[in-house]
């Protein structure tokens, strides 16, 4: 049960100038390890618990399956274990230059949004928004559906019954060092760097799992 921070796909200056290299070190080096740390100290101590092939699985997992928990390491579960998982996703959707969406996924934005701008100017308007530390989502939904919704703190959409497949992260720790309180314009850069075909992906494996 001993989670690992999980490793970038670049460099942690490689995202400027829309993220900074200090926030990237301190986002992914202090905060993202830090949600690490407390899912494993949470989770050693249940060690000898009756489900522990449970506490051995992805967080994603444990999340999915969060009422199976022993009830003290709930809500340590959901708020660590969120945090371990939606940083994963998000870091995991950035790229340096960006892309765009596959024909494919384009149609389903433009089904679902009217095209990528708008869906654009909706997701920042589920972030924005958001009051307080949360996050903005692009989901799957149970009628495998694309739904955009936000959630508070750390939580995961999974709890909700959702598939994420993107997220914009609008803790302050995530843009306040560049952008102060200007978190719109945040939200507007991020945008431009997401990586649609691992989005892509995540859509694909969502419709696997619903």
């Amino acid at each position: 049960m001993n989670h690992e921070l999980p490793s970038l796909n670049y460099d942690y200056d490689a995202l400027e100038p829309v993220i900074d290299e200090e926030t990237m070190r301190t986002h992914h080096g202090k905060h993202h390890q830090g949600y690490t740390d407390k899912l494993n100290n949470a989770l050693a101590r249940h060690e000898d618990h009756d489900h522990n092939d449970l506490l051995l699985a992805d967080p994603d997992d444990l999340i999915l399956h969060l009422n199976q928990l022993p009830d003290d390491i709930k809500d340590a579960v959901r708020q660590n274990g969120g945090g371990y998982t939606n940083h994963r996703l998000f870091f995991n959707h950035l790229t340096p230059n960006g892309s765009d969406p596959s024909e494919s996924m384009q149609e389903q934005l433009n089904r679902r949004f009217g095209g990528l701008d708008d869906f654009n100017d909706a997701l920042k308007d589920y972030a924005t928004s958001q009051f307080g530390s949360g996050w903005a989502w692009l989901t799957v939904n149970q009628e495998q559906e694309l739904e955009l919704m936000s959630t508070a703190n750390q939580n995961n959409p999974l709890l909700y019954g959702k598939q994420p497949i993107l997220g914009v992260d609008v803790w302050e720790h995530a843009y306040y060092l560049k952008y102060q309180n200007r978190r719109g314009e945040y939200v507007d850069n991020v945008l431009s760097i997401i990586d649609w075909e691992q989005v892509e992906e995540n859509y694909e494996g969502a419709l696997d799992s619903l």
